[in-house]
Order: structure tokens, then C-alpha cells, then sequence
């Protein structure tokens, strides 16, 4: 029994120095918990930033106390002044950085909401700063109090690491420029719903470009049409009326490509206009599922019109 009672008031002693805080030193320090990172690998970098004292107490402590599905990712400020139990209720709550998502083919308006509804920084400010098609998509760890030019340096180096400095071989041995190379990533993105049809989509209009055909694209002219006040939402519906709709961006009236992107593309979308399919058609149509059947001539596109669209 007095062995019991030894081990036991030792274990107790233990416990107690291990989730005592390291120092008395109130001195911040921001430390980063990752998106599904785990409390055993959250303890081990606490350790190593030398904030708690033991991994081991840290992780009974947030067990006892029912604490781990509460710990949130983002930025937090904890000092060594603080328990291992302070510090994991300072996980709980409080972070300094918001994540926020931004989903490829988002055009910047609703970009634009996403970030005013986060980070409260209203719409036209953002808008005022941001070029279309160079916001992309990705999930980032943004300051709360950030500004428009900070939000946007975040995006643009993201752009230039992911893109301008990974693709630069690519890109520079394409015969078509960043802008035009984003700018048909942009439609490709809007047009395709699936991985596979990136590429053919890619090839088709490419092939338009090259023999000087329209590109005849619906995405462009549902960028054309905005907001919708009606159903509350962006890319409506593009109907055979909006086809004669006066605008540069209107890919049935004008050859060529429009004036810059239409939207956000993703990193597959710029590999698909990078990578394009060898392929020969010129037309293709989606099925309302997204589903896209391709045609190398008018006849075969208007068998697949018949077939799939009627």
C-alpha cells in the first residue's frame, strides 16, 4: 500500500512539474497548428519551440480534460509563461489567422465576397486591387486584421511560387504568353467539370486559335452576364440571346481571345492549356451532368448534339 501511495504521489509530481509552464517569460510567441495535424505531433513541435515542458503531460493533460476536438489550425500567440493546459485552451480559441479557401474557377467577385465575409474588408476594395485570374486557388492562412494589399501580396506569391517559378520551363517554351496561357486556363477551367476532358478542352481551343475559328464558349458569356440579382447567384445560365451580347469578352462574335481571364484557374487547368491533348477536334458539347463529348467536324458535332442534348 505505501508503494501504491509512493508511486502514485510521484506520478502526481510528476504531472504537476511537466504541465507547469516552462518559464516566466511573457514574451509572445506564434506558433502554428497545421490543417488535421494531430495532438501528439502538436505537442512534440511545442516541445521543440520549447513552450511546454513534456509532450507526454501536454498530451494526457488535453485528454483529460477532453480538449482535443476543440484545438482549431491557425496562428495562435502563447508565451512559455503559460501551463500546458493554458496552452491548450489557447488552441481552442483565439487564433490570429483565418483560413480561407478559394476554389478554382472562382471568378474575383466571388472572391471578392469570400474575403469580405472572412476578413471584413469590403468587396470593392479588394476588386479595386485584384487581377482577374491571378488569385489562385488554394487554401490560405490569412491575418484577420490584413488589409486588401496584404491579402493580395499573399495570393500573388503564392501565384508566382506555384505558377510564374514551377511552370517557367513550360511557359517559356509555349508560343503563347502568361496572360494569353491564363486566360485560355480560365475557360478551360469554367468549361470542363472532369480531369480527363481538361486536356481535350484545352486542344479544342486551341485548335479554333489556330485556324482562326471563334472559340465559341459559353463560360464567357455567362462572365459577361455577372451577377445574377434574380437567383442570387454568379455564372447564370447562358442562353442563344446573349451570343449577340456587345462585348470583347463574347468568344461567338469575336475571334481570337478575350481581353484577359474570366476566372481563377487551377494548377490542372493551366497544365491542360501547358499539355494539351494531340487531338484534331474543333467542337465539343456537355451533357448537363458535365459529361463532354468531342467532334473533329460539324456532322459529327451535331450527332452528338442529337444524341446527348436532345
Amino acid at each position: 500500500m505505501v508503494m501504491v501511495l509512493l508511486v502514485v504521489g510521484g506520478l502526481l509530481v510528476w504531472y504537476k512539474e511537466s504541465t507547469s509552464p516552462v518559464n516566466q517569460s511573457s514574451q509572445a510567441v506564434i506558433f502554428v497548428v497545421k490543417k488535421g495535424e494531430g495532438v501528439r505531433s502538436i505537442a512534440a513541435r511545442l516541445k521543440e519551440e520549447g513552450l511546454i515542458r513534456s509532450p507526454l503531460g501536454f498530451f494526457i493533460t488535453v485528454r483529460l480534460n477532453d480538449i482535443a476536438k476543440g484545438i482549431q489550425a491557425g496562428d495562435f500567440r502563447l508565451s512559455t509563461s503559460m501551463s500546458a493546459r493554458e496552452v491548450a485552451d489557447g488552441l481552442t480559441h483565439g487564433t490570429i489567422d483565418s483560413w480561407i479557401t478559394i476554389p478554382e474557377g472562382w471568378r474575383n467577385g466571388e472572391v471578392a465576397m469570400r474575403i469580405s465575409q472572412e476578413l471584413g474588408i469590403p468587396e470593392v476594395e479588394f476588386l479595386a486591387l485584384a487581377k482577374e485570374g491571378y488569385m489562385f486557388p488554394d487554401t490560405y492562412l490569412v491575418p484577420k486584421e490584413a488589409s486588401a494589399e496584404v491579402v493580395l501580396a499573399i495570393f500573388n506569391r503564392n501565384f508566382e511560387t506555384k505558377i510564374k517559378e514551377e511552370l517557367a520551363a513550360q511557359i517559356a517554351n509555349s508560343p503563347y504568353s502568361l496572360h494569353q496561357i491564363i486566360t485560355i486556363a480560365s475557360i478551360v477551367e469554367r468549361e470542363a467539370r472532369f480531369a480527363d476532358d481538361r486536356p481535350k478542352v484545352a486542344s479544342v481551343l486551341l485548335n479554333r486559335l489556330e485556324i482562326g475559328m471563334p472559340l465559341q464558349a459559353d463560360a464567357t458569356l455567362q462572365y459577361i452576364k455577372g451577377y445574377d440579382e434574380a437567383t442570387g447567384k454568379w455564372w447564370p445560365q447562358a442562353l442563344s440571346l446573349d451570343k449577340e451580347l456587345d462585348s470583347p469578352y463574347n468568344t461567338y462574335l469575336n475571334t481570337g481571345l478575350p481581353p484577359g481571364p474570366i476566372a481563377n484557374p487551377g494548377l490542372a487547368a493551366i497544365k491542360a492549356v501547358l499539355n494539351p491533348a494531340n487531338t484534331n477536334y474543333i467542337y465539343y458539347v456537355s451533357e448537363a451532368d458535365g459529361t463532354t463529348h468531342f467532334a473533329e467536324n460539324y456532322d459529327e458535332h451535331l450527332q452528338n448534339i442529337q444524341k446527348y442534348l436532345r
